[in-house]
């Protein structure tokens, strides 16, 4: 039942949406016991099972737990789409992206055997949820998405929903196109110096590609207090000390389930996972990288918890079900 005190502790602290941090994230403060918290002693037992780089749980803006360095910069692999769905919501509010725009306007095609005239039908909005019926290969795939991915052909674009590197490294390639701007260059001017991230620089980005296509990955280090500020930004609707970053409509259409995953639990919108609302409440979703990278935003509970993990020290990395597992958890009502 420990996790009832967890609970307890979680909606002691729910108010407003959540303030934002200044140069300095702030810790709930102490009520002068020398034991942890309630939620500090489960991020810690649980850093002791499954020994993620770091661990940072915020709720209202404030730290409530904490575990390993929050300030080391990881690979966060896969979070980096979520980056980019924020980008692209700045490119088009400005007009420079359009949603409606096939590969065939934006002069999209890649090497041999190169994209079909109805792959190049696909639109921009179609990539961005993964829909885009192009099964081409892609740098930075791993080994599951190499297995699965379906034949070239198999599924017009916009019937079929497939985690498509492809789709989202064109999507890369797409963004810079159209603004003229280094993605990195990019996420560091127009989100991460204004909501005051501590550790992420553009150099903190680097582009990997391979000869199986012609769009490379956009791979980003990260540190978990950083994307904590990330997560609260879109817990708080694209604003930051009430100024729009993101727009808010973009935060609210790109967060939307399109469509289904094959798991009962989650649904995807625009490069973000939904999650059922039915246990997680209205709003909530997640960016997931491969080995345990996350980024967890539960609006009803104005949390947000961030799992890092060095795949370098830990190869097997974390099954990003168990972290979600203890969210969860946490959240479980009283009997």
């Amino acid at each position: 039942m420990r996790y009832l005190v967890l609970l307890a502790t979680l909606l002691f602290w729910s108010g407003s949406a959540g303030a934002e941090p200044g140069t300095e994230w702030k810790a709930v403060e102490s009520k002068g016991s020398a034991q942890p918290s309630p939620v500090q002693g489960a991020v810690q037992s649980y850093a002791r099972k499954y020994k993620p780089t770091a661990i940072m749980v915020v709720q209202d803006g404030l730290v409530v737990a904490t575990s390993g360095d929050v300030s080391r910069k990881v690979n966060v692999r896969s979070v980096r789409k979520s980056f980019l769905s924020a980008l692209y919501g700045v490119a088009i509010e400005r007009g420079q992206i359009k949603l409606e725009s096939t590969l065939a306007g934006l002069g999209i095609d890649d090497t041999a055997p190169s994209l079909t005239p109805e792959e190049k039908q696909a639109t921009v909005r179609q990539l961005l949820m993964a829909r885009s019926g192009i099964y081409h290969p892609a740098a930075y795939e791993t080994s599951d998405q190499k297995s699965t991915r379906p034949p070239r052909g198999s599924h017009p674009p916009g019937t079929f929903w497939y985690y498509n590197n492809w789709d989202f490294n064109a999507l890369g390639a797409i963004y810079e196109n159209a603004t003229g701007s280094n993605i990195f260059d990019s996420f560091d001017k127009a989100i991460a110096r204004r909501i005051g991230m501590q550790d992420f620089t553009a150099h903190d980005g680097t582009f990997v590609g391979d000869g199986s296509s012609l769009y490379r990955a956009y791979v980003f280090n990260m540190s978990a207090r950083d994307l904590a500020r990330f997560g609260l930004l879109f817990l708080n609707m694209g604003r930051w000390n009430d100024v729009s970053v993101i727009p808010s409509q973009w935060t609210a259409d790109s967060t939307k389930a399109y469509s289904e995953t094959g798991r009962k639990d989650r649904g995807y919108g625009y490069l973000w996972w939904t999650l059922n609302a039915d246990v997680w409440g209205r709003n909530a979703i997640f960016a997931s990288g491969y080995g345990g990278q996350l980024i967890v935003i539960v609006p009803e509970k104005h949390l947000v918890a961030v799992q890092v993990v060095e795949l370098d020290q830990s190869q097997k990395g974390i099954h990003s079900t168990i972290f979600l597992d203890l969210v969860r958890q946490m959240m479980a009502p009283a009997d």
